[in-house]
């Protein structure tokens, strides 16, 4: 009604919760879209040029570089950042970037967390 005062914002539930995400696949891209929705900032960590595998994998009504299924899991309310972690300076960012997060989620495969040192033990 005119005048009265507006229906208090709730805040997100995971409103000032960061998570830094090494993902691919579905499992961990559904799992942060997950809490970016309840309201977590999520910064997902993707390979320098073309990005994330899955930014060119079946193209429906995406524009060039983004493909629905990128859309659907991976770009809702996501930071991306690219990191070569191959790079000894990008591994500081990550590391930093890490240090601040209050979580880590990585699907590598463990071949690939022991490369990059991404194991629990080594973040």
């Amino acid at each position: 009604m005119p005048g009265e005062d507006p229906a208090p914002v709730t805040p997100a539930p995971l409103a000032g919760v960061t998570v830094v995400a090494l993902e691919q696949a579905v499992s961990a891209p559904m799992c942060t879209r997950t809490l970016a929705d309840f309201g977590a900032r999520v910064i997902k960590i993707e390979p320098p040029g073309l990005g994330d595998s899955y930014r060119n994998l079946i193209r429906l009504r995406a524009p060039p570089g983004t493909t629905d299924y990128f859309w659907t899991l991976d770009a809702r309310n996501k930071e991306s950042l690219a990191l070569d972690l191959a790079h000894p300076a990008a591994r500081g960012v990550l590391d930093a970037l890490i240090r601040k997060a209050d979580v880590f989620i990585t699907n590598y495969p463990f071949p690939t967390r022991e490369k990059f040192r991404l194991r629990a033990e080594d973040v």
